[in-house]
């Protein structure tokens, strides 16, 4: 692992992050605050979003403009993603960062940072690659490119450890966003009723809220909000919203709206600190709605071929990060062929009643244990701070 260690009496620390979707973004701009906190006189360039940006990044690139999901979305845009690395590794070299901090992102930026370590710039990585999952082999790409690997499941260090690659598991992220947005929803006990209305909205309507998380990729958006809504009629008594995702436009949403489908835009955690359920998309939403206490049935249909090819590359289980972390099943999920609208109306009929109900918040419970405790942003901060050496007391870096 590269060592290129430099004396300067400069404070100045320059960071160049990479983040290619909106919960790198989310993470990303956590992890700009902290290190801001803890080393006063820092720069940052970054490739990530709104939240990046809002941190103090200069941005070069938003996400929307680098997301491309499933092999052959992924083939359609080959000559755009070979581009985007080009400039990248251009406009790393024209910036001379003291760093080089990539989030997740795998695809572009284990190659950048295979580039990286050839251009002797420092590089630290920031919540692993599911390499756990598949590409297992990617392991010997992070142990000679990355100089340091931060860690935010529990069992990536145990995973890590066996192919004798030190990381630092530093806990969950999302602990710290979800309590700074509610702290109650991370007690050992949410104290909803699995039945409790909503004050976000209309007062007039005293429905309970059932909250879809569709993603947050246009082409995800479209294929599961037309699945997710021709359940509604089943559900007269509730209320459907849909969790407007950051980045994407209103008029995605339209074709899918009428008087009985809300959309709520930019308000996620908002929208789920009032829901009573919800059917969300395969991703860290899964996460973040079980942070909040709510019941949920996780959803994936993806393009056939990219699902056929990645049903026999990928090593786990389960799908959704709920479930590989407390290793069963807590969460019904419902992938490909098994996503019809019989089967979600039965999984959404089972997640409403009380039984089922007080069942998943006792899983809830032990899955908030097992994430490591809030504080991830700081100690992930501090760490990168004594990796690099930084003393704000004496101004030396070395």
């Amino acid at each position: 692992m590269p060592s290129n260690l430099i004396l300067n009496l400069d404070l100045n620390l320059k960071c160049y992050i990479i983040a290619g979707e909106a919960s790198g973004d989310l993470h990303a701009a956590n992890l700009m605050n902290a290190l801001q906190q803890q080393h006063t006189q820092i720069e940052f360039r970054v490739w990530g979003g709104d939240l990046m940006q809002s941190a103090g990044g200069e941005l070069v690139k938003h996400y929307r403009d680098l997301a491309f999901m499933g092999f052959l979305e992924v083939a359609k845009n080959i000559r755009t993603i070979l581009n985007n690395l080009k400039f990248c590794k251009q406009d790393i070299s024209q910036y001379q960062p003291d760093i080089l901090i990539l989030v997740d992102y795998p695809g572009f930026n284990l190659r950048i940072a295979e580039w990286a370590q050839r251009e002797g710039i420092r590089v630290f990585y920031y919540i692993s690659p599911q390499i756990w999952a598949w590409k297992e082999g990617r392991v010997e790409r992070i142990r000679r490119d990355v100089e340091r690997m931060f860690v935010i499941l529990p069992f990536e260090k145990d995973f890590y450890k066996k192919h004798d690659v030190e990381v630092d598991f530093v806990g969950h992220p999302l602990l710290d966003v979800v309590v700074s947005s509610d702290t109650s929803m991370v007690s050992d006990d949410s104290g909803r009723s699995p039945h409790k209305s909503s004050d976000t909205f209309e007062v007039s309507d005293d429905r309970a809220i059932i909250a879809l998380l569709p993603g947050s990729r246009q082409q995800e958006i479209k294929r599961m909000l037309s699945l997710m809504l021709e359940v509604v009629p089943q559900f007269e008594g509730y209320r459907f919203v849909i969790a407007g995702a950051p980045g994407v436009a209103q008029e995605v949403y339209e074709p899918f709206l009428n008087n009985k489908v809300q959309l709520l835009e930019n308000q996620t955690y908002n929208l789920l600190k009032k829901s009573t359920a919800a059917l969300v998309t395969s991703g860290t939403a899964t996460l973040e709605t079980a942070l909040f206490g709510v019941p949920q049935v996780v959803c994936y249909r993806g393009n056939a071929l990219s699902y056929q090819i990645a049903k026999r590359l990928v090593k786990v289980d389960y799908i959704s990060l709920v479930n590989l972390i407390c290793e069963k099943e807590v969460v019904k999920e419902l992938i490909q062929d098994d996503l019809t609208v019989e089967n979600i109306v039965r999984e959404l009929s089972a997640i409403l009643s009380p039984k089922k109900y007080h069942e998943i918040q006792a899983n809830y419970k032990v899955l908030r244990k097992k994430l490591g405790g809030k504080g991830a942003s700081e100690r992930a901060a501090r760490l990168m701070l004594e990796y690099l050496k930084i003393s704000d007391c004496n101004g030396l870096r070395w």
